[in-house]
């Protein structure tokens, strides 16, 4: 992948998974195994079974470490909703307090001014981007893909190749975002990528250009403003629904040819995006959390989200020491559909996440439930 900066500056997907810090003193995993045992519970948010793999992550993190049993809290849930609820939680030991969250990069140096996460660095830091990760260990990159267009073949006779294919009125009340984007990291980033796909800059201007594109689109009755899942694109509510590459490959191998779909990577508007993983400051279970991160950054884990088609955080210190699979590798898109992606900054994140989630409803009007 082409990949510029994700936090400042410009660098290239190699330099970027490349960057390594000083090496961390790796943890005790036994003694921590024994505390996480003594908590019994980690409660996880937002992680559907068919994203990224988790459903197999959990599983084997849950076969690996016995005794501690993994409360999963409302798996459709956006980014902005894990957030609201740690902080409708602090103080809360109960089942509805997230010990961690998974994110989208942006609200990661945000949590941390909220003083909403704690710090913890897992012992595979040294492996992890230094331009992913803050440098404290309040947050720190787990996998990256990039937007791309899954199509129902069996109702749509001509698959949209790009965002201004989706004008065409062959495309009536077809296509959805697959979040709310006045919350949902991936719904938003969706806008963003269909204000850059117009010629705007990645940013603010960006994002109103895609809120502009959205409302076009809303006029012309060819947006469906429901949340876009594998079910409502076999049942033909939503033929089309535009989801990170990881979730829409994942869902052509759960449908299974029925029906037969296939997964578009626009030409231009090609947006990449990172998520983030913390621990909450709050967390009930902060061993167990610790020792959640421990797994997920372990080489079984990384590879596990590798096999839900996510590129984990950890992938070219994965491929050097050649731990990846040929299996996993071939199962990939091809690297040239990904020659156009974009990797917005930080910042330019940042400022299309308030534009679009504050102006959805004035500029749009579609109520996506």
């Amino acid at each position: 992948m082409n990949m510029k900066s994700i936090l400042a500056g410009s660098v290239s997907l190699v330099a970027l998974l490349g960057t390594t810090v000083s090496s961390y003193a790796a943890t005790d995993l036994d003694a921590l195994y024994k505390a996480a045992q003594g908590e019994g519970q980690l409660t996880v948010i937002a992680l559907p079974h068919d994203w990224c793999g988790y459903g197999a992550v959990i599983d084997a993190f849950k076969k690996k470490y016995p005794g501690i049993t993994v409360n999963e809290l409302n798996p459709d849930a956006g980014s902005g909703d894990e957030i609201q609820a740690i902080k409708a939680n602090q103080g809360n030991t109960g089942p509805q307090a997230p010990d961690v969250i998974d994110v989208g990069l942006s609200f990661g140096p945000s949590s941390i001014t909220d003083k909403l996460i704690q710090p913890y660095k897992v012992s595979t830091w040294d492996s992890i981007p230094d331009s992913a990760k803050d440098k404290d260990g309040y947050w720190y990159g787990d996998y990256y893909g990039v937007l791309s267009f899954i199509v129902n073949d069996d109702l749509v006779k001509n698959a949209p190749k790009s965002w201004a294919d989706l004008m065409k009125p062959e495309y009536a009340n077809q296509f959805a975002l697959a979040g709310d984007p006045r919350a949902a990291n991936q719904a938003i980033s969706a806008v963003h990528a269909a204000g850059l796909s117009t010629g705007a800059k990645s940013g603010g201007d960006a994002g109103a250009a895609g809120l502009k594109f959205f409302a076009a689109l809303n006029k012309a009755g060819n947006f469906v403003p429901v949340i876009g899942k594998a079910a409502s694109l076999a049942q033909g509510t939503t033929p089309i629904v535009v989801r990170w590459d990881y979730n829409a490959l994942a869902d052509r191998d759960t449908l299974k040819g029925n029906p037969k779909v296939q997964v578009v990577i626009p030409k231009t508007g090609v947006v990449a995006g990172v998520y983030v993983q913390a621990i909450s400051a709050y967390a009930p279970h902060p061993n167990a959390a610790k020792l959640w991160m421990e797994y997920l950054y372990s080489d079984e884990g990384q590879l596990g989200w590798l096999k839900g088609y996510c590129h984990p955080i950890r992938f070219q210190d994965l491929a050097d020491n050649k731990k990846i699979p040929a299996d996993l590798l071939a199962k990939l898109p091809p690297a040239e559909a990904y020659a156009a992606a974009i990797f917005p900054t930080l910042a330019d994140q940042g400022v299309a996440k308030d534009i679009i989630a504050k102006q959805w409803d004035t500029v749009v009007g579609a109520n996506v439930k």
